[in-house]
């Protein structure tokens, strides 16, 4: 063969190093938003106030838990499970995060509360144990 050198698995080996990538220069975290692009709103958090929430009394969205938060919660709950989260019920030996947060679905023991969103950018916070489970 020619005078190319290969490693133990066959690969071909070559003596030249890779270019060096640039590096971007680190921004402190408080220096990030400030400054020229001060007026873009990609990258910053909305802060929901609390004027646009309804009160409990004036709830216009149904008790029945949907379908899409069933799954969202159970999927959400059983990811906490599974890092160790603490458990709201008896887990009798099982340990499948999944069918520990339908037992806890069940017994309407999960800390989780669902905020549903209006057209009017309003929102509806409901907790679990106020909601109908089919």
């Amino acid at each position: 063969m020619d005078d190319m050198e290969y490693d133990d698995a066959g690969h071909h080996v070559e003596d030249e190093e890779a270019p060096e990538e640039e590096m971007e220069e680190e921004v402190p975290a408080e220096d990030m938003y400030e400054g020229d692009d001060a007026g873009n709103d990609e990258n910053k958090v909305q802060v929901l106030d609390e004027s646009h929430k309804q009160p409990n009394a004036h709830r216009i969205t149904t008790r029945y838990m949907t379908k899409y938060e069933r799954a969202r919660v159970l999927g959400t709950r059983a990811l906490q499970i599974s890092m160790n989260a603490p458990v709201m019920v008896d887990i009798e030996g099982e340990t499948d995060p999944l069918k520990i947060a339908m037992k806890e679905l069940r017994e309407r023991k999960i800390p989780i509360i669902i905020r549903r969103y209006l057209p009017d950018n309003s929102f509806e916070d409901w907790s679990i144990d106020e909601l109908i489970i089919e």
